[in-house]
């Protein structure tokens, strides 16, 4: 048996995974909220911890041809989303290593509330 080693990240407001609850990523690391998944709404990230890159493939996004690999939950092995390996087109060249997460693969850690979170 492997043992798995996991980042705990320090932070107010942290994205879980929803199957183990492993740390993925920070808020501030959020990149935009206005991307699309295989499974509907997602998010670009800037950066995500505890994760393992699947094969490289190509793929047809919506915004065009993309080389993209899977990510996996390093503890529970759900695939939560991909990284952005190499974009074809000049215009999407900023989501060059960058990760998509779908949101419904992830949760906030002890259900921290935005409005509440902004408050000092």
């Amino acid at each position: 048996m492997v043992k798995v080693y996991q980042t705990y990240l320090d932070g107010s407001r942290i994205y879980t995974c929803t199957t183990c609850h492993s740390h993925l990523a920070l808020h501030e690391d959020i990149i935009s909220r206005a991307f699309h998944g295989r499974h509907g709404p997602a998010y670009l990230f800037d950066n995500v911890v505890n994760v393992s890159l699947g094969a490289k493939e190509e793929r047809m996004l919506m915004t065009g041809m993309h080389s993209v690999a899977d990510i996996y939950c390093n503890v529970c092995n759900t695939t939560i989303g991909w990284k952005y390996v190499y974009a074809f087109e000049e215009s999407q060249k900023y989501k060059e290593g960058k990760f998509i997460v779908e949101k419904s693969k992830i949760a906030k850690e002890n259900d921290w509330d935005d409005a509440a979170s902004m408050q000092i």
